[in-house]
């Protein structure tokens, strides 16, 4: 488990890795009203701007969420998000990929809120199968509720990739003839939701909600999905299939995403011995070196 750092103890040869390696996404806006139903929240989801902006709030009562009208069988998926600000303690924002079923697959980003001037944690997670326990958790560089940034899921036969403004946080690579479960069949719609978690969230449930702080309200722009759409039991690819379907890290890839993983992972299951006394899931042991 690594320790927090505040930006500035960051090291000058990764900020130049950074500037090196960094290139942002040519985005296809999309627009909320062609892609999206809201599907809870009774009004407290409400797309705003012509389409080119979403909100989703949370109170005592209820809180919200909406998903993609498209499923998808591998993609790169971007959106981008502004957080909670304030005191979050207790509030999750999700926003995943998953199926449907009991054996269900689900590629998990979730936000899970904290007191004021606390950071957030980011916590990512792989389901094959209906089984995950793959959790990885971050602290991030920036503050996420003060702008909006863009987290992404690069998806394809190969890899998972979880990126945030472009840099790969985590990387969850096909272990399949290692006997590790990969999401590769099952169609997924992208979601996304505002709730109250305080059970859990905050201090594993010690830190609970603070209601005269509500509405809760988290946004969300800039949508775009580079993908396989999933229709009449097929998928059909974009034009641009092969800049993402065969994607790997490169070199600088791989050096931002190990300045992330030593500066602001805060959990990572592989190196939580305690809670696998049979031993390490096999990924943890091959990842690194495939």
């Amino acid at each position: 488990m690594a320790a927090f750092h505040s930006p500035s103890t960051a090291s000058i040869g990764m900020v130049l890795l950074l500037l090196i390696g960094f290139s942002m996404a040519a985005f296809a806006y999309g627009n909320f009203y062609n892609n999206f139903d809201v599907v809870w929240g009774d009004g407290r989801a409400v797309i705003q701007e012509g389409g080119d902006l979403l909100t989703l709030s949370l109170d005592k009562t209820s809180g919200s969420g909406f998903q993609s009208k498209d499923e998808y069988l591998y993609g790169k998926i971007d959106m981008q998000l502004k957080l909670v600000p304030g005191n979050s303690a207790g509030t999750v924002t999700a926003y995943y990929l998953s199926s449907k079923g009991e054996a269900w697959d689900e590629i998990d980003f979730e936000f899970l809120g904290n007191l004021s001037g606390q950071p957030y944690i980011l916590h990512t997670n792989v389901f094959c199968q209906g089984k995950g326990n793959r959790e990885q958790q971050f602290y991030l560089w920036f503050d996420p509720t003060a702008d909006f940034h863009t987290y992404s899921i690069l998806w394809n036969p190969e890899r998972i990739v979880f990126s945030v403004d472009g840099i790969p946080i985590r990387e969850f690579k096909n272990l399949e003839f290692l006997g590790v479960p990969f999401p590769k069949n099952q169609k997924m719609r992208l979601y996304s939701t505002l709730w109250n978690a305080d059970d859990w969230a905050t201090r594993g449930g010690l830190v609970k909600t603070d209601w005269s702080q509500a509405p809760f309200k988290a946004s969300y722009r800039n949508f775009n999905a580079d993908a396989c759409v999933w229709s009449s039991g097929s998928s059909y690819c974009s034009s641009n299939k092969n800049a993402w379907f065969w994607e790997e890290l490169n070199f600088a890839k791989k050096g931002q995403m190990k300045w992330v993983q030593n500066n602001y992972m805060v959990y990572n299951y592989c190196e939580d011995p305690k809670r696998f006394p049979q031993g390490l899931p096999t990924e943890c042991t091959f990842a690194d070196i495939l």
